[in-house]
């Protein structure tokens, strides 16, 4: 006999959490706590170590990703920790947020809808509580139809001239801080420029739109 699943389970809506209480407990996962809020979610995993965690996005106190932002610091905390997050709707920032997190191991984003099949959403959390990962499929297609990322043409020195563009320096600024000639700044400013597709116009207007485009994206990674 295979040793039992240990779960923490995380939902606001009782109803729900007993109803998935009873489902986890006909395919041998032991509940070991349920919580009502993130707060909750947090303390219950570190009391009691679980091989599983499976939670609501939308949790109190918030109401808004409260539950998978616990999740999340769970994982940073145990990165192998094995996290099922159940949603209302597609959101794939929260998937990819889930998926960047731990070790990228067992991990799962699946609607609610998905819960009607017990026995497929048995298996999925057996999935993912043994490293693997399950993504529900309209996520999956969410996620191949965002928009490319802006700023993944440019090299790490352009990101870095691009940073410091944006932080509103000038050219001799930017060469000061990287310690390099003020015309190969003037040569990264005009790849970023070209690269970001950024229409002629006068030089100003252009790094304005330039410093747009960055911060719309994101800082570059570290």
């Amino acid at each position: 006999m295979r040793p039992m699943t240990r779960v923490v389970l995380a939902e606001d809506e009782v109803l729900l959490r007993e109803g998935l209480v009873g489902l986890l407990a006909r395919f041998d996962f032991e509940v070991v706590a349920t919580v009502g809020s993130a707060p909750a979610l947090r303390e219950a995993a570190r009391a009691h170590e679980p091989d599983l965690v499976v939670t609501d996005i939308r949790m109190p106190p918030g109401l808004r990703d409260d539950g998978l932002r616990a999740a999340v610091a769970l994982r940073d905390e145990r990165p192998g920790l094995a996290v099922m997050v159940l949603s209302q709707h597609v959101q794939a920032e929260y998937a990819s947020a889930l998926l960047d997190s731990g070790d990228g191991r067992g991990v799962g984003y699946l609607l609610k809808d998905r819960v009607a099949d017990v026995a497929d959403f048995a298996g999925h959390l057996r999935t993912v509580a043994a490293g693997g990962t399950v993504v529900d499929p309209d996520v999956v297609r969410r996620l191949l139809h965002r928009p490319r990322d802006p700023l993944a043409a440019l090299s790490a020195r352009e990101r870095e001239v691009l940073t410091l563009l944006a932080e509103g320096r000038s050219n001799a600024a930017i060469a000061a801080a990287l310690h390099v000639t003020e015309a190969a700044v003037g040569k990264h400013v005009g790849n970023v420029l070209a690269k970001l597709g950024l229409p002629p116009s006068d030089d100003t207007n252009r790094r304005v739109l330039a410093a747009l485009t960055y911060l719309r994206a994101g800082p570059p990674p570290r």
